[in-house]
Parts: C-alpha cells; structure tokens; sequence
C-alpha cells in the first residue's frame, strides 16, 4: 500500500468540489512517486446506459487524475490542450472505481500524463492519455483567488489503495 498525502479540493469543480451538488465530491492523493490516486463508487445518477457509467464521467475522472498528477508533481494548475480515452471495459455504477495518473514528459510550458481507471476486481477499463498546458502564474494566482476554496479537508476514515 502506498503512502499517500491528501490533495486540495475545491468548492464547485464537478468532480472535486466538496459543495457542488450534482458532482462527484472525490478526494486525490499524491504518492511520493509522483502518482496521483482516487477512489470513487458513482452512483446511478451518472449512469449512460442502465448500470454502466457514462463515457463522459469516465472520461471526467481520468482527466481529473492525470491534471491532479500535475498539480501534486509540480504544484501548478495547467490545462488540458489534448485528451484521449480508450474504453476497455463497460464501468458498472454503484462499484468501488480506483483511479490513477502520472506524468509522463515535462517541459517548460506542457506536460504529458498518462492513466487508467481500475475496476474493483484490477481490471482496466478504461486508459486516458493528455497533454496539458502550465497556467502563467499570475493566472494561477487569479484562478486560486476565485476558487473561494481551495484546501485539504481531513478523511473520516483512513484512506487505503491496494
């Protein structure tokens, strides 16, 4: 089991933000190697097909990840410039999911990243790949500011990814 420190969550973002009320509310940690780890169980609020998660949430969560990888590595915000999903597997609603992303190239302004999305059984069911561009730092300042929020909140309960 990896060690792990808990990452930031914001206000409103869909899938991180702890007071929107139709988003995910997950929780990213960074591994001292540099992988960023979720654990998510979506309901069927987000369902496509009847008790299969929609490709959009999929895709949602990886690009998620693969960002919180940059922000956990490098401590900037960037944005996604290019992203591509491959679905291995149909994702079942209502089932502990594991996500996880790491960079795989850094320059100056972009980063490469890369990740999958694990059923409870190991499965892969779906990889993602990105590119991402760094936020300038006055832009990452303003976006910070106007997160209204943008902290670790302390688990309930131990977090574990084995």
């Amino acid at each position: 089991m990896p060690m792990v420190t808990k990452q930031p969550n914001s206000r409103m973002c869909f899938v991180c933000g702890l007071q929107n009320p139709i988003g995910l509310k997950m929780a990213f940690y960074q591994t001292p190697e540099g992988e960023c780890l979720t654990r998510v169980t979506p309901g069927d609020e987000y369902q496509g097909y009847p008790g299969i998660l929609h490709g959009g949430i999929v895709t949602a969560i990886l690009d998620e990840t693969l960002g919180r990888a940059i922000i956990g590595t490098v401590d900037c915000f960037a944005v996604t410039a290019k992203f591509e999903v491959k679905f291995h597997h149909p994702v079942p609603t209502g089932y502990p999911l594991i996500a996880r992303g790491r960079i795989t190239r850094q320059r100056t302004r972009t980063f490469e990243a890369s990740g999958e999305l694990i059923l409870e059984d190991g499965t892969v069911a779906a990889s993602a790949s990105g590119m991402y561009i760094r936020l300038p730092a006055a832009e990452m300042e303003r976006a910070r500011r106007e997160l209204g929020f943008w902290a670790v909140v302390p688990d309930e309960e131990p977090v574990t990814f084995d």
